[in-house]
């Protein structure tokens, strides 16, 4: 049978975090891939892109692996009870639980990260300890059956590591050939360990509104946990 993987799609998604994981394993044989969401109204992305669901919370089939991907819309799917029980209900049988991104912070909400080593992006990765996870700096991290990916970008990396794990590292290996990817950036800025320190100061600067605001969306998802 083929393996089932859902990627939940929401209002506000980073289009990287689902896309780029999505290729990668949407390449493997043998899967259906489905684009989750409460209705199958378009959605659209947090760059403008519009997406449309492929099926619903309801009509989802039991999930081998389900991902949650990161983006601007992240803190109001943190505190929204309906897209949580929906995750916690996949998660108890599915494979692998997986995120991108901020995606994790979702995950976290869900009550799924305590006690698990997990990542984020860069700019709040800081959350992850209120959220029960024991936060570790790397673009790809497992624990058990969680894989969490780093920002953006690292969903590729992430997708071709469980795609190890589901059909093997020849076939990974054949479909990151297919998709020619050979990271080979022109700058040596995509982390904060690397980035002039200008350019640091300054997507920090950037982050700081949406940080405050998941910082405190954070505190009261804790707080529902009995984590605070």
């Amino acid at each position: 049978m083929a393996l089932q993987i859902g990627f939940l799609l929401f209002p506000q998604v980073q289009q990287l975090d689902l896309t780029g994981p999505y290729d990668v394993l949407a390449s493997l044989p043998d899967v259906q891939v489905h684009l989750v969401w409460k209705d199958l109204v378009p959605v659209t992305a947090s760059t403008g892109l519009v997406l449309k669901p492929t099926t619903t919370f309801e009509d989802c089939p039991a999930l081998d692996v389900i991902c949650v991907p990161g983006g601007a819309g992240v803190g109001p799917l943190m505190e929204d009870e309906q897209t949580l029980a929906f995750i916690k209900a996949q998660a108890a049988q599915a494979r692998y639980v997986t995120s991108v991104c901020t995606g994790s912070l979702v995950l976290g909400a869900a009550g799924l990260l305590q006690g698990k080593r997990a990542t984020t992006h860069w700019a709040y990765h800081e959350l992850l300890p209120t959220l029960g996870a024991i936060p570790v700096k790397d673009r790809v991290v497992r624990d058990g059956n969680l894989f969490t990916g780093g920002g953006i970008t690292a969903g590729i990396d992430f997708a071709l590591t469980l795609a190890q794990e589901l059909v093997g590292v020849d076939t990974a290996q054949l479909v990151q050939l297919q998709l020619e990817y050979a990271p080979a950036p022109p700058f040596d800025s995509g982390s904060p360990q690397t980035a002039p320190s200008g350019i640091v100061d300054e997507a920090r600067k950037r982050a700081a509104p949406s940080l405050k605001l998941r910082t405190e969306i954070t505190e009261r998802a804790a707080a529902k946990l009995n984590l605070r």
